[in-house]
């Protein structure tokens, strides 16, 4: 008989009890090897085994009751380190860095059910609209709470248990609710090898009950197959006759535009051998800065349609064919959408199509198509060295004053950067102003151009700095804005205690810089506190001196001063440096994008076509 005092959230509370008991004596048999058998294995092991396969090493996130049992097996795992967030937007954040520069792993978000994946939402958001590969695993109630629906806390108390589930999949490319340990297996191997082929993030469900269950390990012992499928053949050696007749028809003035997608999908191997085998003169969007190492003899720069360099637009607009390589044709990364390149001289390689003028060939993947087109095109190369390149230079300007200015910063600390530097740049005037220069040669740009979510660059750089120190890269470097710093600060916290040791660039310009020339230049909306900034790293733990340093800088002198002081330079400590700047400066592409996007929204609001 029922007991009537029974609440569900009583009934909710002694079933976690009772998960935990199952745990503690799962726990307690696995010190009897002889009880089990030799290829059974924890769900949660299995996970974190698939995980380390994939290179995975770090996990970020932040602890809640319905994902503890879970962590307990993370915390006992030796390949996998626990990072823990302040929040779990920031550590969204971290996992996007993380995925950006660990090439070729993923990253890994771990939330608890309903508040704590909602919070993450926008980071998720973030990486999919940037194509980046993080696995977001959410512990939630176990499958008996699911199928009872009791009103749980967390919940939204009418019973809908999926309908965080069904706000994942606006954001995500794959996703497994785990609801049997007989197909979970298979479901884990399946949401992961769609996050690394489609460089997405994908969903993972969790109940608290299937953590602690036991399946065949013997799928491991198969490695996931992460490869693009290979393209058709037929298919392909008539794309490849299609696009050189292209060529052809050129008279080998071709130049190759390169962008994102070529770094998300994994194609810079193939787009360096492409370079060296053909000697093509190469350019790229802003999303794919760094693709190419910016000091290749026939790198010309950055186009960005209207907002070019006056010889790059002139040199990209007038080659008789283009081959563009992973675009990613978003307006900041357009020069809101001013590419003048017609689709009669364009060949677009994509990681799932190819589109050759107005024909789209689905299923002809870059990945596999590029081998082929570099054979192809190499007995053009002799041709190709006499193509004119633009040299892509961004020397110091000489001005009659101390302010630090926009237009002088970025020449001057681009001359600070160092090969394999991470160099991370927040939306606004630093992503805006680094694009201008050219960066050494295994740098590694960092941004986020399309989803531009303010903010954004504080918790990516510690993943990304976690990242880096692995693979033994140079240091990591942010630029960010003090509005946008406001927005994430706690993880200056998780850098301290990490120990990973970036360089953060404040730009203290009294608010929302990018804003003030979108709309509102004097409005009080895009006013913000000025905070201590020098104090923060104090605040977060560090201690001044030992374990982090921070500088205010006001003129050029003392910019230069630092930036050529080796114990500044050689990054052995967290610093932080506030550089007083303008408060209505800004680099000249931000301006002029800013007035294109205004002029859009402005024909927008009155209900008229722009040209």
């Amino acid at each position: 008989m029922s007991d009537p005092t029974m609440t569900s959230q009583s009934v909710a509370i002694l079933q976690e009890e009772v998960d935990k008991l199952r745990h503690e004596l799962q726990t307690l048999n696995t010190d009897h090897p002889s009880d089990l058998a030799d290829d059974q294995i924890r769900i949660a092991d299995y996970l974190l085994a698939r995980l380390t396969q994939l290179g995975v090493t770090e996990m970020f996130g932040l602890p809640g009751d319905f994902n503890l049992g879970f962590l307990d097996y993370v915390e006992d795992n030796k390949s996998i380190e626990w990072v823990g967030n302040c929040n779990e937007l920031n550590a969204s954040y971290a996992a996007d860095g993380y995925a950006r520069v660990k090439d070729g792993s993923i990253g890994v978000l771990l939330t608890t059910f309903g508040v704590g994946e909602l919070s993450a939402t926008n980071g998720i958001a973030g990486a999919f609209s940037e194509h980046v590969p993080v696995l977001h695993i959410v512990g939630v109630p176990s499958t008996s709470q699911q199928k009872s629906k009791p009103m749980l806390h967390h919940t939204l108390g009418d019973g809908r248990f999926d309908a965080y589930l069904k706000a994942a999949q606006q954001f995500t490319i794959s996703q497994a609710s785990l609801n049997n340990k007989r197909t979970a297996a298979a479901e884990i191997d399946r949401v992961l090898t769609d996050c690394v082929i489609m460089a997405r993030p994908v969903y993972l469900m969790l109940p608290t009950d299937l953590v602690h269950e036991k399946i065949p390990a013997k799928r491991l012992q198969t490695p996931l197959n992460t490869q693009p499928q290979e393209n058709d053949p037929e298919v392909e050696a008539f794309v490849l006759d299609e696009i050189m007749k292209l060529v052809k028809q050129a008279e080998e003035d071709i130049i190759i535009l390169v962008d994102a997608c070529a770094v998300r999908h994994g194609v810079k191997e193939e787009m360096r051998e492409l370079l060296q085998r053909t000697h093509f003169p190469v350019f790229s969007a802003p999303m794919g800065k760094t693709a190419v190492p910016e000091t290749y003899e026939r790198y010309g720069g950055m186009y960005v349609g209207s907002i070019s360099r006056p010889e790059v637009k002139e040199r990209v607009e007038n080659a008789r064919l283009i081959l563009s390589v992973g675009a990613l044709k978003s307006d900041f990364n357009t020069g809101n959408f001013t590419y003048h390149i017609p689709a009669t001289k364009t060949v677009e390689l994509h990681s799932d199509h190819t589109r050759v003028q107005f024909a789209a060939y689905h299923g002809i993947g870059m990945k596999r198509l590029l081998p082929k087109l570099t054979a192809r095109l190499q007995p053009l190369n002799e041709g190709a060295k006499l193509l004119s390149v633009p040299k892509f230079l961004s020397p110091v300007p000489q001005e009659d004053n101390q302010i630090i200015s926009q237009n002088w910063l970025w020449p001057r600390v681009a001359q600070f950067f160092r090969p394999k530097d991470v160099i991370v740049a927040e939306t606004g005037t630093s992503s805006f102003g680094i694009l201008d220069v050219p960066l050494p040669h295994g740098a590694i740009f960092v941004s986020q151009i399309l989803w531009g979510s303010i903010g954004w660059t504080v918790g990516s750089t510690l993943g990304a700095a976690l990242a880096a120190r692995e693979r033994q890269l140079g240091r990591t470097i942010l630029f960010v804005g003090d509005g946008s710093l406001q927005l994430t600060v706690q993880e200056l916290s998780v850098m301290l205690r990490t120990g990973v040791t970036p360089i953060i660039f404040v730009l203290n310009n009294s608010g929302y810089t990018i804003e003030r020339f979108l709309h509102g230049e004097q409005a009080k909306y895009n006013d913000i506190t000025n905070w201590k900034w020098t104090s923060l790293l104090e605040t977060f733990g560090g201690i001044e001196g030992k374990t982090s340093q921070s500088y205010t800088v006001r003129t050029k002198d003392e910019l230069s001063k630092l930036l050529d002081d080796e114990s500044f330079a050689k990054a052995d400590k967290i610093q932080l440096v506030e550089l007083i700047m303008e408060k209505l400066d800004a680099p000249n592409s931000l301006k002029v994008q800013a007035e294109l996007s205004g002029q859009t929204n402005k024909y927008i609001s009155l209900g008229l076509k722009t040209a």
